[in-house]
């Protein structure tokens, strides 16, 4: 059985256990991260969910813990999502991070963004990586951990006193 089946396996007894009435479960392979990604279908998504994806964050760390004992020595990338509510959150994390930004950019300025978990803050520097001119930083403590965006000025090639001579 391979790791995908595996976790699967985890994932399916996990929900069977709760009791939660599950319609169809889709295993698949995030092409640009190599992770795997599970797709749980449920007209129970509000327990499994919870407020602000509480719920959710909480079945994933249990099943990380559970996949780390079960199949030891390798870390296994993976995300647990209900009915779409990870790849929503995702998406909308995107769209106010770029909105942000151009805010910044427009009044040259650093732009907070709304606390979120280390998983969103991990998109949304991703999103700047190769940006020049936002610059993302992470600050607060716990609950209360979010980004700042950051314009910087994009400096162009410095001039050497021999350019200017020519």
């Amino acid at each position: 059985m391979d790791n995908k089946d595996h976790i699967l396996n985890i994932l399916t007894t996990l929900l069977g256990h709760l009791k939660i009435n599950v319609t169809d479960i889709v295993a698949d392979v995030v092409p640009e991260t190599h992770s795997l990604y599970f797709a749980v279908h449920t007209p129970d998504s509000a327990l499994l969910i919870g407020e602000h994806g509480a719920n959710l964050a909480a079945l994933s760390h249990l099943m990380k813990r559970i996949v780390e004992k079960q199949i030891p020595g390798e870390h296994i990338s993976f995300t647990v999502d209900v009915n779409d509510y990870q790849k929503k959150r995702t998406e909308d994390v995107r769209a106010k991070a770029h909105i942000l930004a151009e805010r910044a950019r427009h009044f040259k300025s650093s732009v907070e963004m709304d606390p979120m978990s280390s998983y969103e803050r991990m998109i949304v520097h991703s999103l700047f990586t190769e940006t020049k001119d936002i610059v993302t930083e992470s600050v607060g403590v716990g609950k209360e951990r979010h980004i700042v965006i950051k314009y910087t000025e994009s400096k162009s090639p410095s001039h050497t006193q021999e350019d200017s001579q020519i």
